[in-house]
């Protein structure tokens, strides 16, 4: 018995399993998040509701917000089941950012463009290749501008003041359990 209960003691928990004090997932264990992400990739920027707004915020600056917002109606697009709904969502991103009277439109190349004909049978990639352009354009373009700009450094000083006043929390309620016990 003695030897089960030695066994199981000396067997190596899991990373996943590894806390700190506070019973959180140990900080070596913890995933990027917040600008950290952001920087790593524009996708990861993208997933992140804070990271395309603060994206947004930036391209408006640059007068190209167009471009993220085509992006996500894409997005929205692409996971729609009803055609009926795929229908009126196809036609509103052709007037909003393809048609040559379009209120945001995007630079996308000219024989990429689609015609209004193909809106009536709408098909969940029908957008794809501009949305490739347009992903393209802000990759190498704007996404290098965007963690260089001001709006993004201020977000990462904010974050990283955030993280350290959380840390020094964490320390003052450990150095609190110690003293009190």
């Amino acid at each position: 018995m003695f030897t089960r209960a030695v066994s199981r003691l000396s067997r190596k928990r899991p990373p996943s399993e590894i806390n700190d004090s506070d019973g959180n997932p140990s900080s070596s264990q913890q995933t990027l998040k917040g600008t950290s992400r952001w920087t790593t990739s524009l996708e990861n920027l993208l997933e992140d509701p804070e990271g395309v707004k603060r994206f947004r915020e930036f391209l408006k600056k640059e007068f190209s917000e167009e471009n993220v917002l085509f992006w996500l109606a894409c997005e929205e697009f692409k996971k729609m089941q009803d055609k009926k709904q795929m229908q009126e969502k196809a036609k509103e991103i052709y007037m909003t950012f393809l048609s040559s009277k379009a209120s945001c439109q995007v630079n996308v190349e000219g024989q990429s463009r689609l015609n209004e004909t193909i809106l009536g049978e709408p098909h969940p990639l029908m957008f794809q290749k501009l949305q490739d352009q347009i992903f393209n354009l802000m990759k190498y373009d704007s996404y290098s501008r965007f963690l260089k700009s001001d709006i993004f450094l201020k977000h990462k000083r904010a974050e990283k003041q955030e993280e350290n006043s959380s840390e020094a929390q964490t320390v003052a309620k450990r150095a609190s359990r110690i003293y009190n016990t």
